[in-house]
């Protein structure tokens, strides 16, 4: 089958590989009619590398038709449809009970030191190939599936595998309540969502990008955007106190701080024996949007981290968040726990949360290392990008 696969440092090969096999009674096969390439992908793209091999097959926001099943496997049967959450979990651990998927007791990483298992993503989160390809194995299918039983088009489904959810989340954890002003710091994929859905709860959203298709985006959904150079607005359309709740969804590669920039760039270079070790104890992390969002979120208000972090020698203004009495929030997104919620909200036919208006950029597998560039660079208006297996029906 063909395969998006990783080769180094901004490269990518789309490749033929071996198709996946039932390897668990617990396993499912399916073949993936439409994959998305989120924004951590792009942290394998570009920083990552000490943490994946030549050859491995990224991706973690697929879905498509089951094709075969393991006899351990009860909810789904040759046929469903399903799209595929990228945290792997077995949903019936203490963590999984508690909703907290990305931490599942089955799948723990406990070697690293890291949560759950993840499609497509580095040896830390288990080394599982991704769905960027013609099919894929789903581990514990009957935990890391959600089986769609109507009939709207991919693309209004394909979001529940990470970024509506992880949207969800974010807004979850910031505690954002009606009325209130929710301040949305970078407007990629998550976050056009994150303010779509602060829209939806009633709040006054605001919104923080540099690049002007994703700022025209973010207004067409009723949200106040405001490139960089605007912050102070912020305090001036919240009398001086600052935002209710603050969603980060930047995360690691923000702008700012070219030093941390330069040390990352290096560090991605290096050999993956020298660069692992420094990635693990002493890496650091671009901070400038999470120091903004301390800055902007006013007393004892929220910010929620939806933007991926990945130091671990980072240094916070702690007495700043202290004496201003600030609530911190963060973690990758318990996919499956939001389901039951944001499942009919997809299907609304109102689209609620503007998912018509989400996708700028579509493509074939073939097409991955070309949008992958785009969608680094944010070229060509590119925000979401969405690839179609050869044969598979693009629909929109």
């Amino acid at each position: 089958m063909r395969a998006v696969t990783w080769q180094g440092h901004r490269s990518l090969e789309v490749a033929d590989v071996p198709a996946p096999r039932i390897e668990q009674p617990t396993d499912a096969i399916i073949r993936v009619t439409a994959t998305a390439v989120c924004g951590s992908d792009l942290h394998l793209y570009e920083l990552l590398g000490a943490f994946i091999k030549p050859g491995d097959i990224l991706g973690h926001e697929p879905m498509g038709i089951v094709t075969e099943v393991g006899p351990g496997v009860s909810s789904l049967a040759v046929g469903d449809r399903v799209v595929v959450p990228f945290p792997i979990a077995c949903g019936s651990c203490p963590m999984c009970l508690r909703g907290l998927h990305t931490q599942c007791e089955t799948t723990q990483n406990r070697d690293h030191g890291m949560g759950a298992s993840l499609f497509g993503y580095t040896s830390l989160y288990g080394s599982v190939p991704g769905g960027q390809a013609e099919y894929l194995r789903i581990p514990l299918a009957d935990a890391t599936s959600i089986r769609i039983d109507g009939t709207l088009p991919d693309e209004r489904y394909l979001f529940l595998s990470d970024i509506i959810p992880t949207a969800w989340q974010a807004v979850e954890y910031a505690e954002l309540q009606e009325g209130e002003t929710l301040l949305v710091l970078g407007l990629g994929p998550v976050g056009q969502l994150a303010a779509r859905v602060g829209r939806l709860r009633g709040a006054r959203v605001i919104g923080v990008d540099p690049v002007p298709e994703r700022r025209a985006m973010a207004a067409r959904h009723g949200v106040h955007a405001l490139d960089v150079d605007e912050l102070n607005t912020v305090v001036e359309l919240t009398e001086g106190r600052g935002a209710d709740r603050v969603v980060d969804a930047v995360g690691t590669e923000a702008s700012g701080n070219p030093v941390v920039k330069a040390a990352q760039a290096a560090t991605a270079r290096l050999p993956k024996a020298i660069a692992r070790p420094v990635l693990e104890a002493t890496g650091v992390d671009r901070l400038q949007a999470l120091h903004t969002a301390i800055d902007l979120v006013r007393r004892g208000g929220t910010v929620s981290l939806a933007g991926v972090y990945i130091g671990d020698a980072d240094v916070l203004p702690v007495k700043t968040m202290f004496d201003k009495q600030l609530t911190l929030r963060m973690g990758q997104c318990n996919v499956q726990r939001w389901i039951d919620e944001l499942l009919p909200i997809v299907e609304d036919p109102a689209d609620p949360l503007g998912l018509s208006d989400l996708v700028t950029h579509r493509g074939t597998l073939e097409d991955a290392p070309r949008l992958y560039e785009l969608f680094q660079k944010k070229e060509d208006g590119c925000i979401k990008v969405v690839l179609y297996p050869e044969g598979a029906e693009v629909t929109a």
